[in-house]
């Protein structure tokens, strides 16, 4: 394993992550909110700390192995979230200890968007920037933007690229080198980025709410410069321009890198996983406007507005909301807590276990059935035309196994910390698949939850933003060996 590589490569990361300090310190000059020393000490502290783990090893040199690859990933997250909580921890934050403002950078940089915090209305200007950008950062993976700086540095990316990127299947690549595929991606977050804070300044958000907004909705993130979130906002139009680029934030970036290319839609159309996909948003929707317009929730456009904008936010992973949809008849929090399990495509910003893996262990499923019917038969797995081969669905089976396991493990660590029944499943279910609002004492915030459930939160960020096996291949024997 090429450590003295690993924690060079951690240097010139931390060194980059510690601009990210910068663009804050520019809004608390602009406001005059006088949260810009915290952001200062942070950049000098995680500037000093990169150059004093890059320094000693600058000419070090070695290739990228694919598990120094998940290393790198797995201690730069790590040392990252630690890093971004700490203006959060200096800041002027009411009630606010080391824990929560380590929950807050885990909840930015996985896209989770859970919080503990409360009353944002009255907070720094600086500070709700900051929460917004650590998103933006999260939401397509600060290890994607390196990978594009990277080779110029004399360090090979591929490797750390497969180790972060989402999804079943990690070796595509969209151009013949790595730097051009995360160029790419990152053209096209940016572009959507900039379109949508268009949009929402155009339909009545003041600049600085429609740049923080425009970051946290493509990251597919969640969080808000409003205790109200969206709702703060009282627009219809706002909602639908929200629930837009929450839809298309949610589909896999490679499907928008080929429309762009080509000019034409017919990537879309004709993938698979985007037609499942945009079957359950749709689906669900019908089920909650019939719901709340037979219980005389809203009236039907009210219902019709109200059920797009919460089906795509949870479904997607997203977690804006514009009422408390946990009030709502039981039938529909559950039903849309359920869906975050699907999450976003494969390969978009989104979080949950990817449509591709729910439309696999679907197709598995009706695959034993056909087996027991006919026993001697071959069945081959397909995916629209492809075969899928036996390696993948091994893989994917793998990973529901785990997620699983984790989930009860993490399920039972709350209850046992005090927690009931329903604010222990649906906080491990919001944190693991990076959603955000849970029901229960979270439905609201995450304020009221012991340290210890909010640093076993935080883990289960985590391993739901690496999924699984990036950071479960490190209580392996066999990745520790030479």
């Amino acid at each position: 394993m090429q450590i003295q590589v690993i924690i060079r490569i951690l240097g010139i990361l931390l060194m980059i992550f510690s601009l990210a300090m910068l663009p804050p310190i520019f809004v608390a000059w602009n406001f005059g909110d006088g949260g810009g020393l915290a952001f200062f000490s942070a950049f000098a502290v995680s500037l000093f700390l990169g150059l004093g783990l890059y320094l000693p090893r600058k000419n070090a040199r070695g290739e990228l192995r694919t598990r120094d690859g998940f290393l790198v990933v797995i201690l730069f997250w790590s040392v990252l979230s630690f890093m971004g909580a700490l203006p959060l921890y200096l800041g002027d934050i009411p009630n606010f200890g080391f824990s929560d403002a380590i929950f807050e950078s885990f909840s930015g940089l996985t896209t989770t968007g859970a919080t503990v915090i409360s009353g944002l209305d009255n907070l720094p200007h600086s500070i709700l920037f900051y929460r917004q950008q650590l998103q933006w950062m999260g939401g397509m993976g600060i290890i994607v933007l390196a990978v594009a700086v990277l080779p110029m540095l004399g360090i090979g990316g591929m490797q750390l690229y497969r180790a972060e990127t989402p999804g079943p299947v990690k070796d595509a690549k969209l151009t013949p080198r790595i730097a051009g595929t995360a160029k790419a991606l990152w053209y096209i977050y940016f572009g959507l980025t900039v379109v949508c804070a268009l949009s929402y300044w155009g339909a009545g958000m003041s600049l600085f709410d429609a740049i923080s907004h425009s970051f946290s909705t493509i990251a597919i993130g969640g969080f808000s410069t409003h205790d109200a979130s969206i709702g703060w906002f009282e627009s219809t139009d706002i909602e639908l321009i929200c629930s837009f680029f929450m839809l298309i934030s949610g589909v896999n970036f490679s499907l928008h890198f080929v429309a762009v290319r080509r000019l034409n839609l017919d990537s879309y159309f004709s993938d698979t996983e985007f037609k499942v996909y945009t079957s359950i948003l749709f689906a669900v929707t019908l089920m909650a406007i019939f719901v709340l317009v037979i219980h005389q929730q809203y009236d039907f456009s009210e219902a019709l507005v109200k059920s797009i904008f919460h089906v795509i936010s949870i479904g997607t992973t997203a977690g804006f909301t514009t009422t408390d949809f946990s009030s709502w008849p039981i039938f529909l929090p559950m039903l849309l807590l359920f869906i975050s399990f699907v999450g976003g495509c494969a390969g978009s910003t989104g979080g949950g276990m990817k449509v591709i893996r729910i439309l696999l262990l679907f197709k598995q499923g009706s695959r034993e059935i056909k087996r027991l019917i006919h026993p001697n038969a071959i069945f081959k797995m397909r995916i629209g035309s492809t075969a899928i081969p036996e390696k993948i669905v091994e893989a994917v089976w793998g990973f529901f196994s785990a997620y699983v396991v984790l989930f009860f493990i993490f399920m039972l660590i709350l209850m046992a910390d005090g927690q009931d029944q329903v604010t222990a499943f649906s906080a491990v279910a919001a944190c693991m698949n990076n959603l955000g609002p849970g029901l229960g004492d979270v439905a609201a915030n995450y304020s009221g939850v012991s340290d210890l459930s909010k640093w076993v939160l935080s883990l289960a960020m985590l391993f739901g933003r690496l999924e699984i096996f990036t950071l479960l291949v490190l209580f392996s024997p066999d990745f520790w060996r030479s």
